[in-house]
């Protein structure tokens, strides 16, 4: 049964993936505002039924690793070693981020999501949401001795650090930039 179960979530997996890759070649071929779920469920051979049960919108089909982006911020704080300082644990995990949103061939995606609207306006909501989930995270630390307002302004500087670097000229320098505020900011803030 444990296999069976493993198998179902694999094609689960594969199927999810298979949607988010024909809906983003479609997207940049045709124009994120020219294609349509319908489009994208019959490119990828799947009824449209199948594409919303595992994308909640058309614009989550853009940012199909939104959830993983949120649990590498949080596992950034609630896993790293009991001794290891917080501010570097998140400034290597948004390094690792950063390096992701600016590899080779994500210009024309990001092009795309700065051109449409709706994909901001979802963006920003997706990074509000994260900044809540890392906020969380922070607050139940019991080492990190911070008021809740102190974490949810840290969460919300990291996440602007992200969005920033992504869209800077040298992006490992603007996070860079940006963590030394948020250390200081951080440091001032110790009891």
């Amino acid at each position: 049964m444990i296999e069976q179960s493993g198998r179902r979530e694999r094609k689960k997996a594969a199927t999810r993936q298979k949607i988010a890759d024909t809906a983003l070649r479609l997207f940049l071929e045709r124009g994120y505002d020219a294609v349509g779920i319908r489009d994208v469920a019959a490119e990828a051979d799947v009824a449209v039924t199948t594409v919303f049960a595992h994308f909640a919108s058309k614009e989550a089909l853009v940012f199909e690793r939104d959830q993983d982006f949120e649990q590498h911020l949080t596992r950034a704080v609630t896993d790293r070693p009991p001794h290891e300082p917080l501010i570097p644990a998140l400034h290597r995990e948004v390094q690792a981020l950063v390096r992701h949103c600016t590899a080779e061939g994500s210009a024309p995606v990001r092009r795309m999501i700065e051109g449409s609207p709706a994909l901001r306006e979802y963006e920003e909501s997706m990074s509000l949401r994260h900044a809540q989930a890392l906020a969380a995270a922070l607050t139940a630390d019991p080492h990190l001795s911070r008021s809740a307002t102190v974490c949810r302004a840290t969460a919300r500087f990291v996440i602007d650090a992200y969005a920033l670097a992504c869209r800077a000229d040298d992006p490992g320098a603007t996070v860079d930039e940006v963590f030394r505020m948020i250390k200081a900011a951080w440091e001032a803030t110790a009891p």
